[in-house]
């Protein structure tokens, strides 16, 4: 910075005026860093945090031989909270996201897959009441079906993580789940290799999920859920069912919408019975009637009432308990849905927005005082909510989605 000012002389003429103006700023930028980093973890090193972090390990009946072999060589790594503070791929809208993630690769394998290993999955299904399909769409998106299980140091990433001020007990948590999982012996710290936050297996289990839900369904004594496709299959099956999923139940049916119903009722969060929508005019995407029974379905427009309309069942819930985002939950219930024999989704056409347009709405949404939590150009559920009260006040249809035209308005 301060070359750039004696270079430019003319302009700032006060040169020895303002580099000590400069020199101070960046002293109390240094000091909130430090103050923010005491916040967090008391200002101690990484290397003193992480002798806490073996204290807690140790009372929790974790061997110090293996917590000495795991966390003896692991350093934080910058690299990978500057990943975890950079992560935008779900500001993309349902059919970006879908478009590219159900790809016909996926579609061919999945199906190929559901048809090899059909005695597993129907072991599987009858044990833990999950068809399948929606094994195969979650297998699929996460790891290519065990192709791309990541080979990032899980303990470097977790410990990095839990270091940080952003998630600092979740992460912590995570990394001595990781350390019961070597003192269990289902895998050594040089085994354990994944994704850059820590997920672990082919279906990116983290490791408390790991530690506290896995199986050993093939029956080799250890459960492994890198190198077993039917350990991490079942076991995904044991965790989705842990989560509250409902055997013989659907989790995503594409439904058509009249023009007149009411749209603030189209809502994730908002269950009615199924013969509730029937009366409003949903039909199947065939255009036959829907079921007039009770079983509880939320109208799902994740791209406002002009895009694809789904009814989603409680089933669905389950989904969002595996990823929160709403963009990746719809694709892996949508994908699930092609693999067990639906058709395309119906495009509509409502129009995606770019990201700065999202960042936008958020920055005019917050400036009337509405919580969007952090402004990052994801249209999560704060976001979403914040707009269908603008819509409602504005007198337009509720349906949580946001045009164009009302970000100028907001503007």
């Amino acid at each position: 910075m301060i070359r750039t000012l004696v270079a430019r002389k003319p302009v700032f003429p006060r040169l020895k005026t303002i580099a000590p103006t400069l020199m101070a700023l960046a002293g109390l930028l240094m000091t909130a860093a430090s103050a923010q980093a005491a916040s967090c973890h008391g200002g101690a090193t990484f290397a003193q945090w992480l002798q806490g972090v073996k204290a807690d390990a140790a009372a929790q009946g974790v061997s110090q031989g293996t917590i000495n072999a795991a966390l003896n060589s692991v350093r934080y790594d910058p690299a990978v909270v500057k990943r975890d503070r950079g992560q935008g791929v779900f500001s993309q809208s349902f059919l970006q996201f879908s478009d590219r993630m159900v790809n016909q690769y996926r579609l061919d394998h999945g199906r190929r897959h559901l048809a090899n290993k059909k005695a597993m999955f129907d072991r599987i299904q009858q044990q833990y009441g999950v068809p399948g399909p929606v094994l195969v769409a979650f297998w699929a998106l996460e790891t290519d079906f065990g192709a791309n299980t990541g080979d990032f140091p899980t303990l470097t990433a977790l410990a990095s993580l839990a270091y940080d001020c952003r998630r600092p007990d979740l992460f912590r948590e995570q990394l001595i789940a990781a350390l019961k999982i070597i003192e269990r012996g289902d895998l050594t710290a040089a085994q354990m290799r994944g994704a850059w936050a820590g997920e672990l297996g082919q279906t990116q289990f983290l490791p408390k999920d790991y530690y506290e839900t896995a199986v050993d369904f093939d029956g080799s004594g250890r459960r492994d859920l890198i190198g077993s496709s039917a350990d991490a299959l079942a076991s995904s099956a044991a965790l989705l069912r842990k989560h509250g999923w409902r055997p013989n139940e659907p989790w995503l049916q594409e439904v058509r919408a009249p023009g007149s119903i009411p749209w603030d009722q189209a809502d994730i969060a908002i269950q009615h019975p199924r013969s509730y929508w029937a009366r409003q005019g949903v039909t199947r995407i065939d255009g036959s009637a829907l079921p007039a029974d009770g079983l509880p379905a939320s109208l799902l427009l994740p791209m406002g009432r002009t895009g694809p309309a789904f009814l989603a069942y409680p089933n669905f819930q389950v989904y969002l308990q595996w990823n929160r985002s709403l963009v990746y939950a719809t694709t892996a219930a949508y994908l699930a849905t092609r693999l067990a024999g639906e058709p395309k989704v119906t495009r509509g056409n409502a129009a995606a927005l770019s990201r700065a347009q999202i960042i936008a709405l958020q920055k005019a949404l917050v400036a009337r005082g509405y919580n969007v939590g952090k402004v990052d150009g994801i249209l999560g559920k704060n976001t979403r909510a914040a707009v269908k009260a603008v819509q409602a006040q504005l007198g337009l249809p509720a349906d949580s989605y946001p045009t164009a035209d009302l970000i100028q308005r907001l503007q």
